[in-house]
């Protein structure tokens, strides 16, 4: 977190995509506050984005960030392709930007605000539309839809972040042991994910035993890990906010039967969703290749609400893109795209037969649907 990773040409190519769409909408000009598509359209990757950033950008002329003043050094270090305006603390960034709109002659038009994002408050929102009387309209999910599909670049980022996935799995596995304890664990592999070249992530990683399996986005604790429970592992390497999540299951010294089946049948489930990971196939026709296999496998009972999600730029504190999740669900029609990228997840926890999970980040090329994540997979037993 401390460069532009993009070219010049990748941030002016994204900044063309989303004028089209301002013009196709009839916008002069649109305001986005989510940290994931401010980074997206300036590169600036940093840990300032606690406090709010918006960035302007009309149909002509140059983009304004507006942020803190006291981020002006790593802005005009990383920002090329917008101005900044930098706002003292004794104000705020609505302030300073309903100064920018009266200056470039915006109040009175129509402009779009990015509101279905955490990065921008209802106070803040409020202040702003307060201050500058114009013709407002939500441009929520303008730039998520142009971040789905991976360019060259983000691809080259995508890749490097599931080097270190892998890596930072495979200590973290080589650590866990009866009696070993669960902060030396998270450390090996937090140690891993540095000197493999990662980054900060968006959040995690989530090592902790099957006893506290339901708690989701809880972390590792203080306790010891033992014989016979299951340590659940789930983490995502991060290079220049990109991430490649992975998740597996490990078991400490023995493996039951029903979950050594339930390994294969989740192995299998896996294979069904990547090689239904094709062009002009829907989310929900993903989600349905999973779920054949494990209803065939004599667990029509069992229902997952996804079994996976798009993935690729994450800011704290999370990695999926932004404060909602865009999921292979059954009901979604959200259709696949070469360039995409998934974390999927075959998850069979709970099913009553036995107990295992194994997930990856997968990349649609043009030449199919590749596993970019390559730690080994289940049963895993240590």
């Amino acid at each position: 977190m401390f460069d532009n990773p993009f070219s010049g040409a990748e941030i002016a190519r994204r900044l063309r995509r989303l004028r089209a769409e301002l013009e196709l909408r009839g916008l002069e000009a649109a305001i986005l506050a989510s940290p994931e598509n401010v980074f997206y359209l300036t590169g600036l990757d940093h840990w300032g984005y606690f406090a709010p950033h918006l960035l302007l950008v009309p149909l002509e002329g140059e983009p304004v960030l507006v942020t803190r003043a006291m981020e002006r050094v790593s802005v005009e270090k990383q920002v090329k392709a917008a101005r900044f305006c930098g706002h003292s603390d004794s104000e705020t960034a609505a302030d300073m930007m309903a100064r920018v709109l009266h200056e470039l002659k915006l109040a009175g038009k129509a402009v779009g605000l990015e509101c279905w994002t955490s990065g921008l408050s209802y106070g803040l929102a409020l202040s702003l539309t307060k201050q500058v009387m114009a013709h407002w309209s939500d441009a929520s999910g303008f730039v998520d839809a142009i971040r789905l599909v991976k360019s060259t670049e983000e691809q080259v980022l995508m890749r490097r972040a599931a080097r270190v996935s892998d890596a930072a799995g495979e200590a973290a596995i080589s650590a866990i042991a009866d009696g070993a304890n669960e902060s030396e664990v998270a450390a090996e592999c937090l140690a891993a994910m540095i000197r493999a070249g990662g980054h900060p992530p968006g959040f995690g990683p989530f090592i902790r035993p099957g006893s506290r399996l339901g708690e989701e986005h809880a972390t590792w604790g203080d306790g010891r890990y033992k014989r016979d429970e299951p340590v659940f592992l789930e983490l995502s390497g991060c290079v220049s906010r990109y991430h490649a999540p992975l998740g597996r299951l490990v078991h400490i010294g023995a493996i039951r039967d029903g979950d050594a089946r339930i390994a294969g049948i989740v192995r299998q489930a896996f294979d069904a969703v990547v090689a239904a990971i094709r062009p002009g196939n829907r989310a929900r026709d993903v989600y349905a290749a999973w779920q054949t296999v494990v209803d065939e496998a004599g667990l029509a009972h069992y229902r997952r609400h996804h079994c996976g999600y798009c993935v690729g730029i994450g800011q704290p504190p999370s990695w999926t893109g932004g404060n909602s999740v865009t999921g292979l669900r059954h009901d979604s029609d959200l259709e696949i795209r070469s360039g995409m990228s998934f974390h999927i997840l075959s998850w069979l926890m709970g099913s009553g037969q036995g107990d295992d999970f194994l997930s990856n980040t997968v990349l649609l090329t043009e030449a199919g649907p590749e596993v970019l994540t390559q730690l080994k997979s289940g049963p895993i037993v240590v």
